[in-house]
Protein backbone atom coordinates (compact mmCIF):
# COMPACT_ATOMS: atom_id res chain seq x y z
CA UNK A 1 0.00 0.00 0.00
CA UNK A 2 1.18 3.44 -0.81
CA UNK A 3 2.56 5.63 1.97
CA UNK A 4 -1.17 7.08 3.60
CA UNK A 5 0.32 10.35 3.43
CA UNK A 6 0.42 11.09 0.12
CA UNK A 7 -3.52 11.21 0.24
CA UNK A 8 -4.08 12.62 3.19
CA UNK A 9 -1.63 14.68 5.44
CA UNK A 10 -0.92 14.43 8.89
CA UNK A 11 -3.06 17.95 9.71
CA UNK A 12 -6.09 16.46 7.89
CA UNK A 13 -5.85 13.78 9.57
CA UNK A 14 -5.62 15.56 13.05
CA UNK A 15 -8.67 18.27 11.35
CA UNK A 16 -10.79 15.11 10.64
CA UNK A 17 -9.58 13.15 14.07
CA UNK A 18 -8.41 10.12 12.71
CA UNK A 19 -5.19 8.22 13.60
CA UNK A 20 -2.64 7.03 11.16
CA UNK A 21 -3.86 3.67 12.04
CA UNK A 22 -7.31 3.96 11.23
CA UNK A 23 -6.29 6.22 8.12
CA UNK A 24 -4.67 2.99 6.65
CA UNK A 25 -7.74 0.61 6.85
CA UNK A 26 -9.93 2.86 5.68
CA UNK A 27 -7.25 3.50 2.94
CA UNK A 28 -7.23 -0.43 2.23
CA UNK A 29 -11.36 -0.24 2.32
CA UNK A 30 -11.26 2.86 -0.43
CA UNK A 31 -9.31 0.94 -2.90
CA UNK A 32 -10.88 -2.34 -2.78
CA UNK A 33 -13.94 -0.52 -3.73
CA UNK A 34 -12.47 2.75 -5.70
CA UNK A 35 -12.79 3.39 -9.32
CA UNK A 36 -10.34 3.71 -11.85
CA UNK A 37 -10.10 7.86 -10.59
CA UNK A 38 -9.87 6.82 -7.36
CA UNK A 39 -13.26 7.39 -6.11
CA UNK A 40 -16.00 5.65 -4.71
CA UNK A 41 -19.98 6.63 -5.81
CA UNK A 42 -21.57 7.98 -3.48
CA UNK A 43 -24.33 5.84 -3.56
CA UNK A 44 -21.81 2.47 -2.68
CA UNK A 45 -20.56 3.89 0.68
CA UNK A 46 -23.46 2.90 2.96
CA UNK A 47 -22.60 -0.66 1.47
CA UNK A 48 -18.67 -0.28 2.32
CA UNK A 49 -19.75 1.32 5.96
CA UNK A 50 -21.69 -1.33 6.94
CA UNK A 51 -19.16 -4.32 6.04
CA UNK A 52 -16.46 -2.00 7.71
CA UNK A 53 -19.22 -2.50 11.00
CA UNK A 54 -20.18 0.89 11.33
CA UNK A 55 -23.77 1.59 12.46
CA UNK A 56 -25.91 4.58 10.64
CA UNK A 57 -29.06 5.81 9.74
CA UNK A 58 -29.56 6.49 5.97
CA UNK A 59 -30.69 9.81 6.46
CA UNK A 60 -27.75 10.63 8.69
CA UNK A 61 -25.11 9.47 6.12
CA UNK A 62 -27.44 11.12 3.25
CA UNK A 63 -27.01 14.36 5.35
CA UNK A 64 -22.90 13.70 5.62
CA UNK A 65 -22.67 12.86 2.04
CA UNK A 66 -24.24 15.97 1.02
CA UNK A 67 -22.10 18.14 2.97
CA UNK A 68 -18.63 16.24 2.13
CA UNK A 69 -19.33 15.66 -1.41
CA UNK A 70 -18.83 20.06 -1.97
CA UNK A 71 -18.81 19.58 -5.61
CA UNK A 72 -21.93 17.44 -6.04
CA UNK A 73 -20.71 15.22 -8.02
CA UNK A 74 -21.37 12.27 -6.28
CA UNK A 75 -18.20 10.57 -6.24
CA UNK A 76 -15.92 10.72 -3.47
CA UNK A 77 -12.17 10.86 -3.23
CA UNK A 78 -10.34 9.33 -0.09
CA UNK A 79 -9.90 12.64 1.87
CA UNK A 80 -13.74 12.67 1.81
CA UNK A 81 -13.88 8.98 2.60
CA UNK A 82 -11.89 9.60 5.42
CA UNK A 83 -14.31 12.86 6.93
CA UNK A 84 -17.43 10.65 6.36
CA UNK A 85 -15.81 7.22 8.21
CA UNK A 86 -14.76 9.93 10.72
CA UNK A 87 -17.74 10.91 11.62
CA UNK A 88 -19.29 7.62 12.33
CA UNK A 89 -16.40 6.39 14.03
CA UNK A 90 -16.43 8.90 16.67
CA UNK A 91 -20.06 8.40 16.94
CA UNK A 92 -19.27 4.79 17.40
CA UNK A 93 -17.02 6.36 20.49
CA UNK A 94 -20.11 8.43 21.71
CA UNK A 95 -22.45 5.46 22.03
CA UNK A 96 -19.73 3.30 23.83
CA UNK A 97 -19.17 6.27 26.01
CA UNK A 98 -22.76 6.81 26.85
CA UNK A 99 -23.08 3.09 27.31
CA UNK A 100 -20.73 3.07 29.76
CA UNK A 101 -21.99 5.74 31.71
CA UNK A 102 -25.32 4.33 32.00
CA UNK A 103 -23.69 0.64 33.25
CA UNK A 104 -21.66 2.79 35.70
CA UNK A 105 -24.65 4.65 37.45
CA UNK A 106 -26.50 1.44 37.19
CA UNK A 107 -23.96 -0.49 39.48
CA UNK A 108 -23.71 2.65 41.88
CA UNK A 109 -27.95 3.34 42.01
CA UNK A 110 -27.68 -0.08 44.46
CA UNK A 111 -31.42 1.01 45.75
CA UNK A 112 -32.31 1.22 41.89
CA UNK A 113 -33.88 4.50 42.91
CA UNK A 114 -33.26 6.09 39.60
CA UNK A 115 -30.74 7.77 41.13
CA UNK A 116 -27.55 8.38 42.91
CA UNK A 117 -27.65 9.81 46.53
CA UNK A 118 -25.38 12.68 47.76
CA UNK A 119 -23.28 10.19 49.74
CA UNK A 120 -22.32 8.00 46.95
CA UNK A 121 -21.74 10.63 44.87
CA UNK A 122 -18.98 11.77 47.03
CA UNK A 123 -18.29 8.00 47.19
CA UNK A 124 -17.32 7.86 43.71
CA UNK A 125 -15.28 11.46 43.89
CA UNK A 126 -13.01 10.07 46.60
CA UNK A 127 -12.04 6.62 44.26
CA UNK A 128 -11.22 8.99 41.80
CA UNK A 129 -9.23 11.62 44.05
CA UNK A 130 -8.72 11.01 47.24
CA UNK A 131 -6.97 14.06 48.28
CA UNK A 132 -10.40 15.52 47.95
CA UNK A 133 -11.71 17.58 51.66
CA UNK A 134 -15.43 17.46 52.31
CA UNK A 135 -15.39 21.14 52.06
CA UNK A 136 -14.26 20.55 48.01
CA UNK A 137 -16.58 17.45 47.86
CA UNK A 138 -19.26 19.85 49.06
CA UNK A 139 -18.02 22.74 46.65
CA UNK A 140 -18.30 20.27 43.65
CA UNK A 141 -21.92 18.74 44.39
CA UNK A 142 -23.45 22.21 44.77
Amino acid sequence: MADVEEFLSKEEMEAIGLELEQVKILKGCFDGFADEDGAIPADNVGGILSMMGMKFKPSALREIIEEIDEDGSGLLEFGEFCQLAAKFLVEEDDEALKKELKEAFRIYDKDQLGYISTETLKEILREIDNKLTEEDLEGIIE
